[in-house]
């Protein structure tokens, strides 16, 4: 009967009533992470003192989460909390109701910046896509993570001392890697790579907003038709979790290629060894491939 009750209705009931689901199936405390980006930051930091529950399912875009009752109790009951407000908004809603007294809002740790087709002022959540800003992230999550669970405060810190070596080598062979090249104009399929441009001099262009599902004007893709000629770019991006129709529109027109360049909003079930660092990496070798870098 708990799981048939509404989740308008699990929002509004005491959080007491909530938070039996205190430790997960493994006997752990919980840490729910609300999309994957996190889950691998928590993942890393807390080793084998917890399990990390990812509220979003595989192949979901974290934008369009719904909870479920269940997933309502597990925030409620968790140890620790740790979203990006803003994101997702039934994962804010579920927070602000009936979260633990210790969450980690990852937005609080970076400087967000706001879409760059933005024209209402929306912010861009895809901070994890520059390394350096997904360090300051895992260092937030590990200073409260070691106030939840002091008794393995020095494991977190191992942990994240482990994590941020590996962003930082990630962090110069972006560096390096796209140091030289042909082209630095990028274009791709929403607007998820400012962060990552702004990183490495690099000059995004995207066919829709912040917002995968929006439809962009006929004017828009003419002047992005016009920059691919002009800068000569050989490459149009698309994504693993959202529709390529857009992409390979722009590209057949232009008679260029499509290439994959992952957001990292979600895993799929395509390749299960797939992690943040290794989608890191196949972006890296798309956009040498697509810049001619050398």
């Amino acid at each position: 009967m708990w799981r048939r009750l509404p989740l308008a209705l699990a929002l509004l009931l005491p959080a007491g009533l909530l938070s039996a689901c205190s430790v997960g199936d493994s006997g752990k405390a919980e840490v729910v992470a609300s999309f994957y980006p996190l889950q691998y930051v928590a993942q890393r930091v807390v080793g084998d003192h917890a399990e990390v529950v990812n509220l979003t399912a595989p192949g979901v875009e974290p934008h369009d989460v719904e909870l479920s009752p269940r997933q309502v109790a597990t925030i409620s009951g968790a140890k620790i909390v740790f979203y990006e407000k803003g994101l997702s908004p039934a994962v804010d809603d579920a927070v602000k109701n009936n979260g633990p007294h210790r969450r980690v809002n990852a937005a609080d740790a970076v400087q967000l910046r706001h879409g760059s087709t933005s024209e209402d002022g929306d912010i861009d959540p895809h901070f994890w896509l520059d390394p350096t800003l997904m360090a300051k992230v895992a260092q937030r999550f590990t200073d409260e993570m070691s106030k939840a669970d002091p008794e393995h405060a020095a494991d977190f810190a191992a942990g994240n001392d482990r994590l941020q070596n590996d962003l930082q080598k990630l962090d110069r062979e972006y560096r390096a890697g796209l140091a030289h090249c042909t082209t630095r104009t990028v274009v791709v399929s929403h607007d998820a790579f400012e962060y990552l441009g702004a990183r490495y001099g690099l000059d995004v262009h995207p066919i829709t907003g912040l917002s995968p599902d929006a439809e962009p004007s006929a004017r828009h893709l003419s002047e992005l038709a016009d920059l691919s000629r002009k800068d000569k770019i050989t490459t149009v991006f698309s994504e693993r979790l959202a529709s390529p129709r857009l992409a390979d529109t722009l590209a057949d027109d232009l008679g260029i290629h499509t290439a994959v360049l992952d957001p990292i909003e979600g895993l799929t079930s395509s390749d299960p060894d797939d992690d943040y660092l290794s989608l890191m990496r196949d972006n890296l070798a798309a956009l040498r491939d697509a810049g001619g870098c050398s």
